[in-house]
């Protein structure tokens, strides 16, 4: 890089801006200004090879060619020793942030200190000489250089030893896919005094395919069991060593599963013959004898087929009372309970939970079901589960299943302090107490009893005091935990209990201090809960409702200022009553606006039906009403989740949600069939309030791609919509969709953004309808650092409701030319449990400006919104 050339072009560039920094805000200089400062310190190190050795080259790139062919595949690259060192848009930043660092800053300070003994004389004078050394291991001398090495990545040099451990590992690959006779060279290519890049040329020659499938399975019994599976390795298929894997797995899964219970994968062989086909191979599965050992000598023997003679259940067991004397016992469906003291337990709340049966072959995937089910009840520690041969089987093919319970504390105590961000609150400080009861009504129940309590600071909040802390929650919440279905009929050949079933009642209180109208919340489910497969959850709420109180809605105008300003724009023309204004000419709150909205809606004005401002005055009027009215919401749900993430590690997975859910069907029912009367509106009542009638669904798909070991591309799509219908022309603003903030468009604050293309930004904007996409590349920076570059499109809208703005409408298919666009970059600092993270969005395309000025016209730091969060937006 020409050092000389590129700091002209920032040097100019920067003096054009300070030229014209009177047209922009104090803020954008000072980051354009940092920006200058950190591009100049690493145009300073872009030396990539100032610390490559004499005589020692930087491996700058490898290339892999298959048969001439060169080859883009990340996992043939993954396979490679040595890699080289990581970039960003081909600039390598930790490379250049490790030659910053001083290789030798002892040197350094001999040189300015110990062999400068003028200058060492007349610092000692006021340092002594011991602090003077103590210099040496001080942060400027040592700890900043040992900061930039650890902190950056040393030169990659290539070395031609790692090369051909590099052909040996590639040659491993190809034979673990049935490519046997691979030669493979290796080849340097100098690309400058101190730069190099690797090739590696691959002639694989013509895969091997299974030609024939034999199998030698000493025991009978195993041979007719073998048989009735379905094996993996396939004639006909290209070999891969991970199918013998497989197959390995299966087939051991396949007898313990059926009574071989001393089985194990080690028994399992195959011989692989290439030698009399060419590209064929001929496969013979080995199954041998049981081995064991008696005295000094080996012994073989078939395989037994063991069952279940007797299930033994101890319900207390403690290490320190293995040894005592049994005091309680009980017997349920042919099983025994035994208990040191009495047993505090209805014996079905247990058996349930048992999967094994007596009588049965002993089955690997039963203990399993059984010990994760007993383990779901939260009653006991992790449970064990030990087999032993019954001493009263003469040929020793029956086996005792022995379980052992040790209980939890009947009551137990939690409490839980976090700091929070959300789409609210800009910072927050939540806590919360629990009391677990457990095994309530000796059935295996567990009630939860909490209190929480919250308190945040918020830049939304309209009308906010001068107090830091401008939010508050704090509510009291009930739930308890029944470990299987309560239903009137059996449901066990719909959900068997292999699922895990559960049937939760929760009952919730809170009262919250928000976005200025304050709330009071009563909550209550009655929920079904259950793992239909591995990784796949469904939750289904028979009841669930909700009632929504507001405490301050005379404060609505205060919080929706651009309603306001709309409104007091048309009184200020057509208002006639001077009690409504203040001395200058505004709309008093909240007696003026009511008055002059009543005016103009009964024709007390010179307004009409038929003129643009009585519409905006009516829709304003709509809007108002729906958002400061007490809503009650009984609904029925279903919620959906799948997911193929196998741990917390895994950066390849998928996950989808939906969710669907139908609101005051049963009440609106109810209510036609006892002929109850409607109020003046047309609409049915309980409890003198209108209830919610409305269908809603949601899809979200979130999937991640491994790029390579470091970096991951992510991508979230998501549709939501919520229909009122019956009782209901609107949604309530508790289900409704808002976007923005720093889990969705990260260029735009929560409820800034829409709906449509209108342009309410001082307002907290929601709508019936919501379409998001979102992409993200993260890659590693640095140790525990990574970024993240971004994209977020999306909008909301109203769609058949009562909302009648144009502009707020979803009217058409053109109308997805009004999601915006933001796009950024972020900052992530992980944690390992979790992650903070700082992310910066620019608003590329803004659907509330005029069409021709949508583009980059916001793409600068004037108009970017920073969003502070924890752990990653999806």
């Amino acid at each position: 890089m020409n050092k000389f050339f590129s700091f002209f072009i920032i040097k100019k560039w920067f003096a054009e801006d300070l030229s014209q920094s009177i047209l922009f805000k104090k803020k954008k200089n000072v980051a354009k200004i940092s920006l200058f400062i950190l591009i100049s310190v690493l145009f300073y190190a872009c030396n990539s090879e100032k610390r490559v050795p004499a005589r020692k080259q930087l491996l700058i790139k490898n290339k892999v060619f298959e048969n001439g062919k060169l080859l883009k595949n990340q996992t043939i690259y993954d396979q490679l020793y040595q890699q080289p060192n990581s970039s960003l848009l081909g600039y390598r930043m930790l490379l250049n942030i490790y030659n910053l660092a001083n290789p030798n800053p002892d040197s350094t300070f001999n040189l300015k200190y110990l062999n400068n003994k003028k200058k060492y004389d007349r610092e000692v004078k006021w340092l002594s000489a011991k602090q003077i050394e103590g210099l040496r291991k001080s942060f400027w001398y040592l700890g900043i250089h040992n900061f930039l090495k650890e902190t950056g990545e040393a030169p990659v040099i290539a070395d031609t030893l790692k090369s051909s451990k590099s052909l040996m590992r590639l040659k491993s690959y190809y034979s673990n896919n049935g490519y046997f006779d691979v030669k493979a060279v290796y080849k340097s290519d100098s690309l400058g005094a101190k730069k190099a890049q690797m090739k590696y040329y691959l002639t694989t020659g013509n895969p091997y395919f299974i030609d024939t499938l034999r199998t030698a399975i000493e025991t009978p019994v195993l041979d007719s069991i073998y048989k009735t599976g379905k094996p993996l390795i396939v004639v006909g298929k290209q070999y891969k060593t991970e199918d013998f894997e497989n197959e390995k797995s299966r087939i051991t899964t396949l007898f313990r599963n059926n009574g071989a219970f001393r089985f194990q994968s080690n028994y399992v062989t195959f011989d692989i013959d290439t030698i009399q086909k060419k590209n064929k191979a001929t496969v013979t599965l080995n199954v041998g004898n049981y081995s064991y050992q008696e005295n000094d000598s080996t012994k073989n023997e078939p395989f037994k087929l063991y069952k279940i003679s007797d299930i033994k259940i101890y319900t207390d067991y403690k290490a320190e009372n293995h040894n005592s004397t049994i005091k309680d016992s009980a017997t349920y469906n042919n099983m025994h309970l035994y208990g040191f003291e009495k047993i505090k337990y209805t014996p079905h709340a247990i058996t349930d939970a048992v999967f094994i049966t007596k009588g049965s072959f002993f089955n690997d995937t039963k203990t399993v079901l059984t010990t994760r089910y007993l383990n779901n009840l939260k009653i006991f520690n992790y449970p064990t589960i030990q087999y032993v041969i019954d001493p009263k089987d003469t040929t020793a093919q029956s086996l005792i299943a022995k379980i052992y319970l040790t209980p939890r504390k009947k009551y137990s105590f939690g409490y839980t302090l976090d700091f929070t961000h959300s789409n609210i609150e800009d910072f927050g400080i939540s806590g919360s107490i629990t009391e677990t009861v457990r095994n309530v009504f000796n059935g295996a129940e567990t009630l939860e009893l909490s209190a929480r309590g919250n308190i945040g600071a918020s830049n939304d909040i309209a009308n906010s005091n001068d107090s830091f802390f401008n939010v508050s929650e704090y509510g009291l919440d009930a739930k308890l935990n029944f470990p299987r279905i309560i239903f009137p009929i059996k449901t066990e050949k719909i959900i068997p209990k292999s699922m895990i079933p559960s049937t939760v009642f929760s009952l919730g209180l809170s009262k919250q201090t928000n976005i200025g109208l304050d709330k009071e919340n009563f909550t209550g489910s009655f929920s079904y809960n259950w793992t239909p497969k591995k990784n796949t959850t469904a939750r289904f709420d028979l009841l669930n409702f909700q009632y929504v109180r507001n405490l301050n809605p005379e404060n609505y105008y205060n919080v929706y200022t651009s309603s306001y300003d709309a409104l007091n724009d048309i009184g200020k023309t057509y208002n006639t009553n001077p009690d409504y204004a203040d001395n200058n000419g505004n709309l008093i709150i909240e007696s003026g606006t009511l008055g002059f909205t009543k005016d103009v809606l009964t024709g007390e004005t010179s307004l009409t039906p038929n003129d643009s401002e009585y519409q905006d005055v009516n829709s304003i009027e709509q809007q108002r009403i729906r958002l400061t009215d007490n809503d009650f919401i009984l609904a029925t749900n279903f919620n959906f989740t799948k997911t193929s993430k196998k741990d917390i590690q895994d950066n390849d997975f998928y996950t989808f949600r939906t969710k669907i859910e139908s609101a005051g069907t049963l009440l609106s029912a109810v209510s036609k069939a006892a002929n109850l009367p409607k109020n003046v509106l047309g609409n049915y009542e309980i409890f003198n309030l209108e209830y919610s009638e409305y269908i809603k669904t949601e899809f979200d798909f979130i999937k991640h791609w491994n790029v390579n070991k470091a970096n991951v591309f992510a991508m979230r799509a998501f549709f939501g919509i919520a229909l009122p219908y019956g009782n209901s022309n609107t949604i309530p603003f508790s289900k409704s969709y808002y976007a923005g903030g720093s889990n969705d468009n990260r260029a735009w604050q929560p409820y800034n953004l829409g709906p449509g293309s209108s342009s309410f930004s001082n307002d907290f904007n929601e709508a019936n309808m919501k379409i998001a996409i979102s992409g993200e590349y993260r890659f590693l920076i640095a140790g525990k650092w990574n970024g993240a570059l971004f994209a977020d499109a999306g909008n909301i809208w109203n769609v058949f409701d009562a909302v009648k703005y144009e502009p707020a409408k979803f009217s058409s298919i053109k109308d997805l030319g009004e999601m915006a666009l933001g796009t950024g970059f972020g900052i992530r600092y992980d944690l390992g449990f979790f992650a903070i993270r700082v992310d910066m969005g620019f608003k590329t395309y803004n659907p509330a400006l005029e069409i021709g000025q949508r583009w980059f016209t916001q793409y600068n730091f004037a108009n970017s919104v920073f969003n502070f969060g924890i752990n990653y937006p999806f």
